[in-house]
């Protein structure tokens, strides 16, 4: 740590200091001075194409390491345009910092707009409506003070990201060095409330555990699959959590509680366990899935606690901490999960169903591609809802799908992210959603990251045109001129495959990609019917 240094400086020292392996920026006129003090002892700053991406990016890398993600950006329009990625952070609770410039400190002692170059009324007010906390430091100090609660504030539970903007010549001012912050103590939950929890769990016969992405952030994987061992209970996952149990294991339930199997599997429980979930109306389709009579749920939140259903017991703490509470105070049930094998009944129908074995035969041909190390990331289309909701998911952690705010044209921008840090990215996309953000694949080129970009063409937004023939509307505004696909990649160098149904395998074209670790497109020619999971088919 330097003796004598301006803000930009210290606020990437902690940022060294906080074990982020990659910052995502972009350069401004008003931010140059993070390039100017940078220093190799420093993690990189990855260079992207579009301020959007330099969260998505901190997103991705946030979700595939459970770390702290950082972003860059510069003043107005370039912070603005950060703003739907910021969001889709805040949906998932990622812990992500994004620290753009404001204008010169002497051009806002006046509270009238001046008309400087990139200045809006209240930047950072674009933020708030989204942000877990946002700060506007005005003198160095106060600067590099806020910097270091924003790295506090995100890690901290409940997760979320932060905004931080700092003026364009406060950046540059000395300031002193400020130590890292320490890591809070996780939420230890109220004895009372483990008590009442373990009395209805030992009251129960036929328990399902509800899990979500809680359960991730805690890492409390090992606790939770202990839990439904104890109670020979099935494990409904939300999409956050998919991977926390083993596929293998006999309590796994590798459907989404959208399918009618499931469904009645949830409703026909006498009690539902459900951990580091607020219930959200994606995975409960607008609250109208079936419930059993019991409720336990468990959250470091106090409002998902209770905001969607009225638990028989809440409790209020870290995932990890409470298991291992609950644990103590349990006795084994017998019988071995034999609950979970209707289950299979599900897939069964879902193979050999007309209208749903191409989706899933394309989830079948991704599995056959993927391996531990690998990270996959959907994009909101026809593909990425399929694999999201389906795909054989290995761990936790290696499935990133935006569902929470739903943001098109998330899967290439966050797949950088992962990929910064040398893991092999899938990122699925249709052909509609990877053109918001293809300028990307010139980050990828330039970076050699080992992204393979899938894109499943079918020549429109395929998920829109369903929704218009559901509802009977005319098609409209739906359809799509696709690039040529092998000349695009030719222009970045990227190697490119083109298969279709009919043509080269699937599975083996996208294996061979992720096995080069280095930039590759493949792009399928096929059309699926979304699965149940989407709102058009919430009523079959």
């Amino acid at each position: 740590m330097s003796e004598s240094a301006t803000v930009a400086r210290r606020c990437l020292e902690l940022i060294t200091e906080a074990g982020v392996p990659r910052l995502f920026g972009i350069p401004g006129v008003h931010n140059l001075a993070f390039w100017r003090d940078w220093s190799d002892e420093m993690p990189p700053i990855v260079g992207v194409r579009h301020e959007q991406t330099t969260v998505y990016a901190a997103d991705g890398l946030a979700r595939a390491t459970g770390g702290l993600g950082v972003a860059l950006t510069t003043t107005g329009p370039g912070a603005a345009n950060a703003a739907g990625a910021f969001g889709e952070a805040a949906a998932a609770k990622s812990p992500v910092v994004l620290i753009a410039s404001e204008v010169a400190t002497r051009f806002t002692t006046d509270t009238r707009m001046k008309g400087v170059l990139h200045q809006s009324r209240d930047q950072a007010g674009i933020f708030e409506p989204l942000a877990k906390a946002v700060f506007r430091p005005r003198t160095a100090q106060d600067a590099v003070s806020a910097v270091r609660e924003a790295i506090a504030c995100a890690l901290s539970a409940p997760r979320g990201p932060v905004y931080v903007d700092i003026p364009t010549d406060v950046l540059s001012l000395p300031a002193e060095a400020l130590d890292p912050p320490a890591p809070e103590p996780r939420l230890t939950a109220r004895a009372d409330q483990i008590e009442a929890a373990q009395r209805l769990l030992g009251q129960s016969e036929r328990a399902v555990i509800w899990c979500g992405g809680g359960v991730v952030q805690s890492g409390a994987e090992e606790e939770l699959v202990r839990l439904a061992e104890v109670l020979d209970a099935p494990v409904v996952t939300t999409y956050a959590a998919r991977g926390v149990v083993p596929p293998e294991h006999p309590s796994h339930v590798a459907l989404p509680p959208h399918e009618p199997e499931i469904a009645g599997l949830v409703g026909a429980a006498d009690l539902l366990f459900a951990i580091g979930t607020d219930f959200d109306g994606m995975m409960t389709r607008n609250w109208s899935m079936p419930m059993p009579p019991g409720l336990i749920t468990v959250n470091c939140d106090a409002d998902d606690l209770t905001k969607n259903y009225a638990p028989d017991v809440a409790v209020q703490g870290d995932a990890r901490e409470v298991l291992r509470a609950l644990l103590e105070g349990l006795e084994a049930a017998e019988g071995g999960a034999s609950h979970v094998a209707g289950v299979e009944a599900g897939w069964a129908r879902l193979r050999t169903d007309a209208t749903e074995r191409p989706g899933i035969e394309f989830v079948a041909s991704i599995d056959s591609a993927i391996e531990p190390e690998h990270v996959v990331v959907c994009d909101m289309a026809v593909a990425g809802y399929w694999y999201g909701g389906y795909g054989r998911v290995l761990r936790a952690r290696q499935l990133q799908y935006p569902v929470g705010w739903g943001t098109l044209g998330f899967a290439l921008p966050a797949a950088i992210g992962p990929a910064s840090v040398g893991t092999p990215t899938l990122a699925i996309c249709g052909d509609g959603g990877v053109m918001f953000a293809l300028s990307e694949l010139a980050t990828v080129a330039q970076e050699s990251l080992p992204v393979t970009l899938l894109v499943v063409d079918d020549g429109a937004y395929g998920m829109l045109a369903y929704d218009q023939e559901v509802a009977g509307d005319p098609r409209a505004g739906v359809d799509l001129v696709s690039p040529d696909w092998e000349a695009l990649g030719q222009a970045f160098g990227i190697p490119t495959t083109m298969t279709s149904p009919a043509g080269q395998d699937l599975g083996e074209s996208v294996r061979a990609a992720l096995a080069t670790r280095k930039p590759a497109l493949v792009v399928h020619k096929a059309s699926f019917v979304p699965p149940r999971t989407t709102s058009a088919r919430w009523a079959e």
